[in-house]
């Protein structure tokens, strides 16, 4: 009778270790089985992330997908995320991966695993022409644009605690609409965002300085090593490549300097 209690156990206990492993292998043998990744992309920044006349997505992002698809030899099936649902949807298992503007931080390395920087970017601040406003101490009581969950409504919650923070899942159309129409008193977001809506408008203007400078990765479940280190390798064949310096002069035009990810990029 212990015999076969003993043989049970070990039997159960070889099942739950190849249960393990075979979860071990992760997300990178689970996509080219399936011959689909699945990437939490964000649509609502250009030059990032945004909708063409045809209602495609298209950006700096979405180029990275496409390329990182690929060179997996899948198919890219794009899900849109915004804010706290870019980590969320990862744990729950919903995405493999996400290229949405994800500042690499502290507080999100404790719920999923990024890749090395493709981007770099800091916060701005941007104002209409029109407001007067020229100095950040002067939006404490105002109110502010900013994205649900991100990097700047963060900020602006410990740097300015009399702001009113007005919430959007899309800066573009949405926050930028807020500021055209008056009914914010300024946005907040990723300078990479701030800098190209200026330069597309001489109807606002940027405060000076630029917060929280910070790396963009692409976030994946933790888990998944092989997967993490299959990535990095691709990011770093990106920037050695010259294909990042390409890509950032695509988006941000020709006269841009990309942003230094490490030396020799």
């Amino acid at each position: 009778m212990q015999r076969c209690v003993l043989k049970l156990f070990l039997l159960l206990f070889c099942h739950l270790l190849l249960a393990d492993n075979s979860a071990a292998a992760g997300v990178l043998e689970a996509i080219q089985q399936r011959g689909t990744i699945v990437i939490g992309v964000s649509p609502g920044a250009a030059p990032l992330g945004f909708y063409n006349e045809r209602n495609e997505p298209v950006g700096y992002d979405i180029d990275m997908a496409k390329r990182l698809a690929d060179a997996l030899g899948v198919d890219a099936e794009y899900v849109n995320v915004y804010g706290d649902s870019r980590v969320s949807m990862l744990v729950s298992g919903q995405l493999d991966i996400v290229i949405a503007n994800m500042t690499a931080t502290a507080t999100r390395a404790k719920s999923v695993d990024f890749s090395i920087p493709y981007l770099r970017t800091g916060l701005r601040i941007i104002v209409r022409n029109d407001s007067g406003i020229t100095r950040f101490e002067e939006l404490n009581g105002r109110r502010i644009v900013v994205g649900r969950g991100s990097s700047g409504e963060l900020f602006i919650r410990e740097a300015l605690p009399g702001a009113e923070l007005v919430y959007t899942d899309s800066f573009s159309p949405n926050g930028v609409l807020l500021l055209r129409q008056g009914r914010v008193a300024a946005a907040i977001e990723d300078n990479s965002i701030i800098d190209y809506l200026a330069a597309k408008s001489p109807d606002y203007g940027i405060l000076p300085e630029l917060y929280l400078s910070g790396p963009i990765a692409m976030g994946i479940a933790k888990g998944n090593p092989e997967f993490v280190q299959w990535v990095n390798d691709f990011i770093s064949d990106y920037i050695d490549s010259g294909v990042y310096t390409a890509q950032y002069k695509k988006w941000w035009g020709n006269d841009s300097d990309p942003p230094v990810l490490r030396e020799g990029s």
